[in-house]
């Protein structure tokens, strides 16, 4: 899944300790009830990566995408916000692994989120990257 490859080191870079507090101006994004969508900073809405997320995310069973919706919009909440790196890896059937790492006297914590799903052979990110921006 090279597409979903390059989705996810995008929305981790937003996830991730320089652009975290930006993403979290916008935690009500992933407030319940709504979709879960990467956010704006990382993937935006006219690209072709974003297509892609679509297109991923409808094959997602609806209990996992609100169990990562939930995870996300508790970390954005926290104060300060809890960075997430999220990762995908083959898989028969979809699974999710969640762990965090507790904060402590010297660092903040962090959220890591393992998405498992059957390997698309059909989906690819387009050729040339720059035509997916």
């Amino acid at each position: 899944m090279p597409g979903l490859q390059t989705v996810l080191s995008r929305i981790n870079r937003a996830f991730g300790t320089d652009q975290i507090a930006d993403v979290a101006t916008d935690r009500d994004a992933y407030a319940p009830g709504k979709p879960l969508g990467p956010p704006q900073i990382a993937i935006p809405k006219v690209s072709a990566l974003y297509q892609l997320w679509l297109e991923y995310v409808k094959q997602v069973p609806p209990s996992i995408q609100e169990a990562m919706r939930s995870i996300i919009y508790q970390a954005l909440s926290s104060s300060p916000p809890t960075t997430i790196t999220f990762a995908w890896a083959p898989a028969y059937d979809y699974e999710l692994t969640v762990w965090q790492t507790p904060d402590n006297a010297r660092t903040k914590g962090g959220i890591t989120i393992l998405l498992k799903s059957p390997y698309d052979k059909t989906s690819a990110a387009p050729a040339n990257q720059s035509a997916a921006r």
